[in-house]
């Protein structure tokens, strides 16, 4: 990891950990970094724009190849390019839903972003990820719903996988308001989730 500020950070009673991280997810020296994207994989603000702005173009010119290759990404879903010139070794572009007030299923597709992200790296076998608080920016999802849907998605999908390859898991923020809630939700979560080391810095 970069040598950033961790806030929080859960070690499993099988040997993987959750991180809360503040810092920069362009600098994590993670397997991955996951992109919050939109369903045509363009690199605008955001989240998308720090990552093709510190990858270099070829983050762009893969993204726009995938897309003229399979489609849209559709929301829920995910796509897997090279990290270019970052310091991971991949990208992964998962969307998530543009908030419509909570009655079109963002919920689900939210977590269905988080759970494809983490499918992808394990098809590569990778050890180490780092999450955004997807579908929190321009898309306008409240951070106060996001949170706890990311975290029980992540959560899930490692109870549900003791196999997996994934060993590190970053939620990584600049904002420190909302790494406080991560932290704060994740302490929640975890506190009824039986043997396990917790704590916060």
């Amino acid at each position: 990891m970069a040598a950033d500020a961790e806030h929080y950070a859960y070690h499993r009673p099988d040997g993987r950990t959750l991180r809360i991280i503040d810092g920069d997810i362009t600098e994590q020296d993670v397997d991955a970094i996951v992109n919050a994207a939109n369903e045509m994989l363009a690199h605008g603000g955001g989240v998308a724009g720090a990552i093709a702005r510190k990858g270099g173009p070829e983050i762009t010119s893969e993204s726009r190849r995938w897309v003229e290759e399979h489609g849209r990404v559709p929301t829920g879903s995910a796509a897997i390019t090279g990290g270019s010139a970052l310091k991971a070794r991949y990208v992964i572009h998962t969307v998530g839903p543009v908030w419509q007030g909570g009655s079109r299923d963002e919920e689900r597709l939210l977590a269905s972003a988080v759970r494809s992200a983490l499918k992808l790296a394990d098809e590569r076998g990778l050890a180490s990820i780092a999450l955004p608080a997807i579908s929190t920016g321009i898309f306008g999802y409240p951070i106060e719903l996001a949170v706890p849907t990311i975290l029980t998605a992540v959560r899930g999908y490692l109870d549900k996988r003791p196999g997996s390859s994934l060993r590190d898991i970053c939620i990584c923020d600049r904002n420190k308001a909302t790494v406080t809630l991560f932290a704060e939700e994740a302490s929640r979560l975890e506190e009824g989730a039986g043997p396990g080391s917790a704590g916060r810095s």
